[in-house]
């Protein structure tokens, strides 16, 4: 009996070590994120690159800038090294051979690695002090007539980017009689990513159709704008991509993770799944899960909220659970904060607890929570005893720069939180030192909007900060011509706002920034007028920039798998001062149609309650007669609305 024992605890160890990520390979597969065969003396990968295999932990490791050097030498050593095996080959380079891999189709050698790639934000985006702009008015921007998008399609990757792969979920269960524990049982069930191909006008074959179809569909795209591989430093090391993940959860909460994979997921990071399709899931979502219990509380409490919003549940048992999971996550991070360990496990936790309930939910739901802003100032106390803001400005100026992820989520959070609350960011001056030195912190890459126009709105809610506190006129003013100014900079040229969608249907995800990036532009003009004493939402030029944002959204997709959720803050500045009769009204009201019941929760669903309340006590007003409009931040307030509407 005792040996049947022994050798079952065995088996489930053995099992339990499969499903676990492995943390033994080399050091320089680690710093690479790659997966490493664990072969001695020297791995297979380090063999054939030529690198030397560390298994004993090197002096490097322990610091964050020396790591970034070693990285930089080993690209360098594989440079010399592919660059051998070619000249090896007998390959010479003539006047007909392609541009360097960023700039051609993917091969082998870019997935593999990802040194090919480069990155030049001022050429890809035009957004460079260096670059000579022709000055154009904003209605010049959207003369041309636009061409319809096709159908929107979800797009599907390559195999040599990233597999469909699966996550295990592993449940416990245990029986009690007279409140003593008795029998203790495992299950494990699988959640698979791989989802069936679309059918767009035809069917595709059931053989190879990733390799063939799908390829082929996508090689205008590819060639037409490059991807971007290893944009960030992710908190966590990539899955491969037959990487099985356990996920503990105990039974009754079983329902909620599968919620969470199969429905809420998807919500988060819609412009960086775009950029890099399957790095929300593998690189910051399913690790966490896996390693954090904090950020695991927080991720099931939002999918019971997800799931009383979606499917309108009204009942004890999913407020208990919402509650239950809440509580869980806030007392794990006050234990965290006092214990004053795991900084970065911590500020992941609860930056998703900031950022997930953007999401989900409804305006309407009144459930006790801390606001926003509370989390926010321990995330702000974490990001600076990680000393990231360092880290992000000491990139300025390297090429192969990779910001921190969870940085450039609390710089989103941090400085379109600050208009929420006439606040200047907590991390302005980070800010305004990444806008002198034209350095990119992945802003575009995560959320859509390129940097140099978020860091313009941190100087714009600075300079609203500046406004409470009774700044003078004079001065205010001359610092309002100044920002306007260094808006205009930021102008691209006439016809860069154009179609998003490929003509096979693919979204092109760096026209898709230049797009949004266009709406958040004319936004943060908004805003700044805003901000000019006695201000009129009447006047021709506010209704011009309203009605030119109104124009601008015509470039981005709308509907269910569309991009209006994340341009929740745009719109709300421009429908904020919007005109009864305003093309913005129109748009919003036929794009809130398409949008369906996903336009009834997250900070969509918010916004559009609000702007009805503006809207109705402002055109009350301006049928009076009465210029002066109340603010919607004072709507807010009155409604008891402490929300983050981004």
């Amino acid at each position: 009996m005792v040996g049947t024992t022994n050798a079952a605890n065995a088996a489930k160890a053995a099992a339990a070590k499969m499903h676990r990520r492995s943390r033994s390979g080399c050091f320089t597969c680690r710093l690479r994120r790659k997966k490493c065969d664990e072969g001695k003396p020297s791995c297979r990968a380090c063999k054939h690159l030529g690198l030397k295999c560390e298994y004993k932990r090197p002096m490097w490791w322990s610091n964050n800038e020396q790591r970034r050097n070693q990285k930089e030498v080993i690209k360098n050593i594989i440079k010399r090294t592919k660059l051998n095996e070619k000249t090896a080959q007998g390959i010479t380079m003539g006047t007909n051979t392609p541009p360097s891999l960023c700039h051609s189709l993917p091969t082998s050698d870019t997935f593999s690695d990802g040194i090919a790639c480069t990155r030049a934000p001022s050429v890809d985006s035009q957004i460079s002090l260096d670059y000579n702009f022709n000055q154009v008015s904003t209605p010049d921007l959207y003369n041309s007539v636009a061409m319809p998008p096709p159908m929107f399609a979800p797009s599907f990757p390559h195999p040599g980017q990233f597999a469909p792969y699966e996550v295990d979920i592993k449940t416990e269960s245990q029986m009690f009689i007279n409140d003593i524990p008795t029998r203790r049982d495992s299950t494990i069930s699988t959640f698979s990513t791989y989802q069936a191909p679309p059918v767009v006008g035809h069917t595709f074959p059931t053989e190879n159709w990733i390799q063939q179809d799908y390829f082929e569909s996508r090689r205008e795209s590819f060639a037409e704008e490059p991807i971007d591989f290893q944009v960030f430093d992710f908190p966590h090391g990539s899955f491969s991509p037959s990487h099985q993940s356990t996920i503990q959860v105990d039974e009754c909460d079983q329902h909620l993770l599968n919620h969470f994979v199969d429905n809420v997921l998807r919500l988060i990071f819609p412009i960086l799944e775009v950029n890099q399709h399957g790095s929300a899931r593998s690189d910051v979502i399913l690790p966490a899960l896996e390693s954090n219990k904090t950020y695991l509380h927080c991720c099931l409490s939002i999918s019971a909220l997800h799931l009383k919003a979606t499917e309108r549940i009204h009942s004890e048992q999913i407020d208990s659970d919402i509650m239950r999971h809440r509580y869980a996550t806030i007392s794990e991070l006050c234990e965290a904060l006092n214990r004053d360990t795991d900084h970065a496990q911590i500020l992941e936790a609860t930056l998703g607890m900031i950022f997930f309930q953007c999401s989900v939910g409804r305006p309407d739901d009144c459930l006790p929570d801390i606001p926003w802003h509370q989390h926010f100032q321990a995330a702000t106390s974490l990001v600076h005893k990680l000393e990231l803001p360092a880290h992000l400005v000491s990139l300025n100026g390297q090429s192969h720069s990779q910001p921190p992820f969870n940085m450039t989520l609390a710089s989103w959070i941090d400085i379109l939180g600050a208009t929420m609350l006439g606040r200047t960011p907590a991390f302005a001056d980070t800010y305004r030192e990444k806008l002198i030195g034209d350095s990119p912190s992945g802003l575009a890459e995560l959320m859509g909007c390129e940097d140099r126009i978020m860091y313009l709105i941190s100087e714009i809610a600075c300079l609203e900060a500046l406004k409470l506190e009774k700044m003078d006129e004079v001065q205010l003013c001359a610092h309002i011509k100044l920002l306007g100014d260094q808006i205009s900079l930021s102008e691209p040229p006439a016809g860069t706002v154009t179609n998003a969608f490929s003509s096979t249907g693919a979204i092109r995800p760096k026209q898709l920034s230049r797009n949004m990036t266009a709406v958040f532009r004319l936004a943060a003009r908004i805003y700044l007028c805003s901000l000019v004493p006695d201000f009129d939402r009447a006047q021709p030029s506010i209704a011009n920039l309203v009605n030119a944002l109104s124009d601008a959204m015509e470039f981005i997709p709308a509907g269910p798998d569309g991009f209006d959720r994340s341009l929740v803050w745009p719109l709300l500045v421009a429908g904020s001062v919007s005109l009864p009769n305003s093309a913005f009204r129109h748009m919003f009201t036929e794009r809130t149609s398409r949008l369906g019941e996903a336009s009834d929760f997250g900070s969509f669903g918010r916004i559009k309650e609000l702007l009805k309340d503006v809207w109705h006590m402002n055109d009350d007003a301006l049928a009076k007669g009465n210029k002066q409009s109340v603010h919607w931040r004072d709507t807010m307030r009155q409604k008891g609305w402490d929300f983050l509407l981004i």
